[in-house]
């Protein structure tokens, strides 16, 4: 690989035997990082899903309009919302957002495969657990289909619980439709990935996974990580790169070993594991760490552009994880239907200021990493929400919904709480991300027209 000390493309690899992993942004690839075909600065869209609705009376702020800076409740952010309270003006909490889609429409029970199903459609799916699934494009797919080609993979679609794609898992309904939110057609879901160490090598070794058996059982036997495989090119690299540029490089070097050696620890850990324990190997025992470790990921490849558009579930719709690590130890779906009593309504909110938590970590991460004159927050556009507000009544309107970054400066004002008329479709919040990414759609799913953000 030749390397000039002028420019660098965006493409350019780290290459050994058996990898090949995409760099950071670096000043070297200026302009060619910065900007995309189109004179814009890439923008990076995600969208990040919580199951089984949320403890409502903790989650949105009391009045419209924006968001005080500082003070005690009811002025500072309900208790849900309290872990992103560093990045409140990055963020705005949107409310009155409905999906009909969810709705039973005469269809009967259900709530849940039709909350996860149509959170990115806006589309009612089919009521059968054959193979006859009907459903809807999904929006990141919508903005995958005209953008992805400029980067490595057009899209990423994860999971923190993995679930499978046939049979019945919600009264009648395919469990595709639970197990899944990103849809590349009608009749196509797009499975998410949950095991770290598969979506680890599918980002860094530069090869499908189906095809690594062979070249991951030789590393392994040698005991080398990727970063090994490609360190002479990785020499070659730095020694045309300026003082801020090995730095960068070197910080992105540590991170990608230490998610290497997280995953290889809860192997290790894995393996100690009871039999009966239905997991991966490679996923840790504890909830933050396994969610931390993707997003880790997920972040990377953000940061070095192999995507822009991800999908990441923090647990299939109808979810029965319990955790332990926070004194949840009861099944998180049962729970939700509280009848309004206090012990199980405070369980839900500690769940979902757990989830929270995490959320805040990932953006947290987006913003403190520089790109160009900017960063990599305000370079995004994250949606976090659930297709269930109350879990109790399973109602799929005033639905929770966080709209973070800033998409370039195409959400430039954030930091407020938005509330719009009853019903409006949720779906107009996609067609507006859309438009301002530059992706052109007529129509998502039961959409209207933009929404005024």
């Amino acid at each position: 690989m030749y390397v000039s000390r002028k420019h660098l493309s965006r493409r350019t690899l780290l290459r050994g035997i058996g990898a090949a992993f995409a760099l950071p942004a670096l000043d070297a690839m200026t302009p060619a990082f910065a900007a995309t075909s189109q004179g814009q600065a890439a923008t990076r869209m995600a969208f990040l899903y919580a199951p089984n609705g949320i403890d409502m009376r903790n989650w949105a702020p009391p009045s419209e309009g924006f968001i005080p800076l500082n003070g005690p409740l009811p002025k500072s952010l309900p208790r849900i919302l309290r872990p992103l309270e560093s990045l409140r003006k990055d963020f705005s909490v949107l409310s009155g957002l409905t999906h009909n889609g969810g709705r039973a429409l005469q269809d009967g029970a259900g709530d849940h495969a039709r909350a996860a199903a149509s959170f990115l459609t806006g589309a009612h799916p089919r009521k059968t657990a054959g193979a006859d699934i009907h459903n809807g494009p999904s929006a990141d797919q919508m903005a995958a289909k005209q953008l992805g080609s400029a980067t490595k993979f057009p899209s990423l679609e994860l999971t923190l619980e993995a679930g499978g794609q046939a049979g019945s898992c919600d009264s009648g309904y395919s469990c595709a439709y639970t197990n899944n939110i990103s849809w590349r057609t009608a009749e196509t879901p797009m499975p998410p990935e949950g095991d770290p160490r598969q979506l680890f090598e599918r980002l860094f070794a530069g090869v499908d996974t189906s095809e690594t058996a062979v070249a991951r059982a030789r590393r392994l036997k040698y005991e080398k990580s990727i970063l090994d495989q490609v360190m002479e090119d990785t020499k070659r690299l730095q020694g045309g790169l300026g003082r801020t540029d090995r730095r960068k490089l070197d910080e992105y070097l540590d991170a990608v070993r230490a998610i290497e050696t997280r995953i290889e620890g809860a192997e290790k850990a894995g393996t100690q594991k009871a039999p009966e324990m239905e997991r991966p190997d490679g996923v840790p025992a504890e909830f933050h760490e396994y969610a931390r470790l993707m997003m880790d990921m997920l972040f990377v490849a953000f940061q070095t552009d192999t995507t822009r558009i991800a999908t990441l579930m923090l647990g299939r719709e109808g979810s029965t994880r319990p955790y332990r690590e926070i004194d949840v130890p009861d099944a998180h779906h049962p729970i939700t239907h509280h009848q309004n009593k206090p012990d199980l309504l405070e369980k839900i909110c500690k769940i979902n200021t757990y989830h929270v938590e995490q959320v805040a970590y990932f953006l947290n991460k987006l913003r403190q990493t520089p790109e160009g004159d900017s960063n990599l927050l305000d370079r995004s556009v994250i949606v976090y929400g659930s297709g269930i507000s109350d879990g109790n009544s399973h109602k799929h309107h005033d639905l929770p919904v966080l709209l973070a970054g800033r998409g370039n400066g195409t959400f430039a004002n954030q930091g407020r709480h938005l509330v719009y008329p009853h019903d409006t479709p949720m779906t107009n919040l996609y067609l507006t991300m859309l438009d301002r990414v530059g992706v052109k759609v007529d129509r998502i799913g039961d959409s209207r027209g933009p929404l005024a953000l």
